[in-house]
């Protein structure tokens, strides 16, 4: 059966439907979908907000309406559930039907790090204090908050998750402000709200934002159980290889050197500028690049560095992705935040690798507890009080992997691949 697709597709079919609801419909007569209850249950909600939110504004309109009460927002929408059930697609089909000038719809990753570019945009501005002078404390939350509240009535959110302290030390005040400022906000995330940035670092301090959360935004689960991403689709070919397969290191050369005769570029080493950092990549020939794990992985990139290789290039060879134990926790972790920013641009990979995809991660207690260790020291935890925190028990990357994997699977369908082709498109 053809699975539930991401509802990026429904965005370009969008036009010509009532909403949400009646496109949803539309998909399943034309064979293109299967009809799922949990699924149509969290779409009737976002069929009403649609038609609630035409014409919504959280700005005044003209001048005298600066002196009128803001119309109150209706409550935005919290989707969790399983890797896989749909939550994008709806949500998407959701966005590309609602009647609003000003609209986002961003990864909450890629959100996060345009708040904190803004804070230090902010910082930067102020005037140096002089010699002796005591510097007077600024926030620079709320004015954030108000920036992107004039850019955006409705945030949608995609992959709402926290696992970064400085990320959730910040998100209490600054949601806060924008759901006080009339910004209604619709996210999706693999976890309920009370389980977001669990065993987390201070996380205490984390916690009364989940009551904000909760007080603007109705919890909907959707959780069909199936892994859309995971049901039988055609493949785009063999695009996983293992390194214990003959031949499979000439077997990419190969794919590579097709992939390249197509692009008006030579094989050539490209050097990429983030943030005025210098990202070497060896191996690169237009849209295509041929990288390592050691690469993309071992080096210290993050996911303004993948964001870049997301939008210079639709295919990314990815070699010798070894087993990933705890002790290689870091690696892993960028790994899946290297995954979430090549899926969410549509890029496609090729991947060689020392183990299948579904135990490419394992999770053991034989690992090296000698990094841990310097790190509980470092923050002054004691051994027993560090032992339920995620950082060092790897239960977020286990959770998180989940998703990777889910969305190594659908990267290999003949779907996705061919809508990756940019080449072609900018011909």
């Amino acid at each position: 059966m053809v699975h539930a697709q991401r509802a990026a597709e429904g965005n370009k079919a969008g036009a010509g439907f009532s909403g949400p609801l009646e496109h949803y419909n539309s998909l399943i007569r034309d064979g293109l979908l299967r009809e799922d209850e949990h699924q149509k249950a969290v779409l009737e909600k976002l069929e009403q907000m649609q038609k609630t939110l035409r014409g919504y504004t959280n700005t005044p309109t003209s001048f005298f309406s600066k002196f009128f009460t803001r119309p109150k927002p209706p409550k935005g929408y919290y989707i969790y559930g399983d890797v896989g059930t749909g939550k994008t697609m709806v949500m998407d089909m959701f966005y590309s039907h609602v009647e609003m000038e000003k609209k986002k719809r961003v990864h909450f990753h890629g959100f996060m790090l345009d708040v904190h570019k803004r804070i230090h945009r902010l910082k930067q501005s102020l005037p140096k204090r002089k010699a002796g002078k005591m510097a007077k404390s600024y926030d620079p939350i709320a004015p954030v908050a108000e920036e992107i509240s004039e850019e955006a009535s409705l945030l949608c959110f995609d992959e709402f998750q926290v696992t970064d302290i400085a990320d959730a030390m910040i998100l209490k005040q600054l949601f806060e402000n924008l759901f006080l400022n009339g910004v209604v906000v619709v996210a999706t995330s693999n976890r309920p709200p009370e389980d977001l940035y669990k065993n987390g670092l201070q996380r205490v301090n984390f916690v009364p934002f989940i009551a904000v959360l909760q007080q603007y935004c109705q919890t909907l689960r959707l959780d069909s159980g199936i892994d859309y991403r995971k049901t039988n689709r055609p493949s785009a070919g063999k695009l996983y290889f293992l390194s214990t397969e003959a031949d499979a290191e000439a077997t990419l050369d190969k794919m590579f050197d097709e992939l390249a005769f197509k692009q008006n570029d030579i094989t050539r080493p490209r050097v990429l500028n983030v943030h005025g950092r210098k990202v070497l990549l060896n191996k690169a020939c237009g849209t295509i690049v041929d990288c390592t794990f050691e690469e993309l992985c071992d080096r210290p990139l993050g996911a303004s560095d993948y964001l870049e290789i997301s939008r210079l290039f639709d295919t990314v060879f990815i070699r010798h992705i070894p087993l990933l134990t705890l002790n290689k926790k870091t690696q892993a972790r960028r790994l899946i935040t290297l995954v979430d920013a090549l899926y969410d641009h549509k890029v496609r990979v090729v991947i060689l690798a020392d183990q299948p995809l579904e135990g490419i991660f394992v999770h053991d207690n034989d690992h090296d507890h000698n990094e841990s260790h310097i790190l509980m020291d470092d923050l002054g935890l004691k051994r027993d009080d560090a032992s339920g925190l995620s950082i060092f028990s790897g239960e977020e990357e286990v959770f998180a992997f989940q998703r990777t994997v889910s969305r190594l699977t659908e990267m290999q369908s003949e779907e996705y691949w061919v809508e990756g082709e940019r080449h072609t498109k900018q011909a």
